[in-house]
């Protein structure tokens, strides 16, 4: 039998409803494979029992004619997801312990269509990052080496670097991801591996621990993208708990995917020829015009001229709001508490959150609390809220000449760990490409391209007009299509 850690969700799914495998050799299976790939430090929690128990009830479904759409198919869940009986942190120090009596929207409708959770997986803390290096539990290591020979542990992206790692070592069929800045694109291509994150409003926030609650939006990442257009269906819809989920019908996603882009317009942002663009992300990016051209698509240039700014508008906007989020985090109510002899609430409070913070936790709260401050409101907050329409306008402006827009997806292949980690600022420039459609609530999408020189994976990233997640998936098919990107890691344990 093939190794069913080698199948996608679509297989999964597909075998265990012909009887070709049961549910319960598929989710022992993965299990077995999340066991094996501890050195990669993906899974903060690892529930077998769980993706057992789904399995065992998909094999009943089956028996009884009454497969629902994700029976048999066990999944990795990033651990910003509360879980109801199984402990959520956040990858942070401060909510070490902490158990929720609830389940998320988002897990919530994963499990109620069939699928088993294999475990919480790992990310940066409070998914503020893009290399997995702020996780309180220790880094993520990808799976993936440079082919020079040497033996150095690269990042696997961030925040969603769990999630990314456990795909591409074929630990997860799926996982989900949340994008708040580029934390699922990201990751994504820095792996080999599809991620999408939906219109801002598609999936339900309820129960997601908050970064930047006007920027946040959970997603797919898995294989290939039919597998992110099935994961996606059976986590998108309206949520009467989340208010600034969209009452709209979910799409049939996966039934009209198709890589024929004949009468589309795709369109090329000249800003995103940044300076000193290394050489192999503007080739894959001329591949991935040319790829969009034989798919039968327009090719047409466009200028979104606000997207030097995206970036300084964003790290004012995100800290500001994680200010405001990560404030019911006092050591009262849930978490770490931190009491020392004779202190007061005041003294509790900072002791509570000077130790359960990290550094980069604390760097970004500070930031949005002074960009907040009475002072300082008018002249960063507000302004940076005003730049952020003018942003929006742009794209609302570039998508009257064209379908979607092909972009790379990161400014480089994944980077060795440490190797950015004393400069935030190179850390940051990392989400120069994601950054303006968060900000923007729009579609986008990251499918592996091709290896740069030294064997690591690139992403080709496509950005669709609001609520057009079929033409992004569809474009991303026809790019899949014809990069054929079947690279893998080698050995990694």
């Amino acid at each position: 039998m093939t190794d069913l850690t080698n199948l996608g969700i679509a297989d999964i799914r597909d075998g265990v409803a012909a009887g070709t495998f049961s549910a319960r050799e598929v989710a022992s299976a993965f299990n077995a494979a999340v066991a094996k790939g501890k050195p990669l430090n993906a899974w903060l929690v690892e529930t077998p029992d769980h993706a057992l128990a789904a399995a065992d009830a998909a094999d009943a479904a089956r028996a009884s004619g009454d497969l629902k759409p994700l029976s048999g198919v066990p999944l990795g869940i990033k651990d910003l997801f509360c879980t109801k009986g199984v402990e959520t942190t956040a990858a942070s120090g401060i909510l070490k312990g902490f158990v929720p009596q609830y389940e998320s929207t988002i897990t919530s409708k994963l499990f109620g269509a069939g699928a088993g959770m294999l475990g919480k997986l790992n990310m940066d803390q409070f998914a503020m990052g893009s290399s997995n290096e702020t996780s309180a539990f220790g880094n993520v290591i990808s799976p993936w080496k440079r082919n020079d020979g040497g033996n150095a542990a690269l990042a696997p992206g961030g925040s969603s670097g769990g999630s990314s790692a456990a795909v591409s070592a074929r630990m997860a069929p799926g996982v989900t991801g949340t994008d708040t800045g580029g934390s699922i694109r990201q990751p994504a291509a820095f792996t080999g591996i599809s991620g999408i994150k939906p219109t801002y409003g598609r999936c339900s926030r309820w129960g997601v621990v908050a970064f930047a609650s006007s920027l946040d939006q959970a997603g797919p990442m898995a294989k290939d993208v039919r597998d992110c257009a099935i994961m996606l269906e059976a986590m998108s819809g309206f949520d009467p708990k989340d208010a600034t989920s969209l009452d709209l019908p979910v799409p049939a996603w996966e039934k009209r995917l198709s890589g024929d882009l004949k009468g589309k317009r795709v369109g090329i942002p000249r800003e995103y020829r940044v300076d000193n663009m290394p050489a192999e992300i503007e080739a894959l990016w001329e591949q991935g015009i040319a790829w969009a051209k034989d798919a039968g698509a327009e090719i047409v240039e466009v200028s979104l001229p606000h997207t030097k700014y995206a970036l300084p508008t964003y790290y004012i906007i995100a800290p500001a709001e994680a200010s405001s989020n990560l404030a019911r985090y006092d050591g009262v109510r849930y978490g770490l508490r931190d009491l020392p002899d004779g202190a007061n609430l005041q003294e509790m409070y900072a002791a509570t959150r000077a130790d359960g913070f990290g550094a980069e936790v604390k760097r970004r709260i500070m930031i949005g609390t002074y960009v907040l401050s009475a002072g300082f409101y008018d002249a960063y907050f507000t302004k940076a809220q005003k730049v952020r329409s003018l942003i929006v306008r742009d794209f609302e402006q570039a998508f009257e000449k064209c379908d979607v827009l092909l972009t790379p997806t990161a400014p480089s292949a994944a980077f060795g760990l440490g190797e950015k980690a004393a400069d935030p600022i190179a850390m940051y420039l990392n989400d120069v490409f994601t950054v303006p459609s968060s900000l923007a609530g729009l579609p986008a999408m990251s499918v592996p391209g091709g290896l740069d020189g030294q064997g690591l994976p690139l992403g080709l990233q496509i950005i669709g007009r609001p609520l057009d997640e079929q033409g992004v998936l569809n474009a991303g098919l026809a790019i899949e299509e014809r990069a054929g990107f079947t690279a893998r890691p080698g050995a990694w344990w």
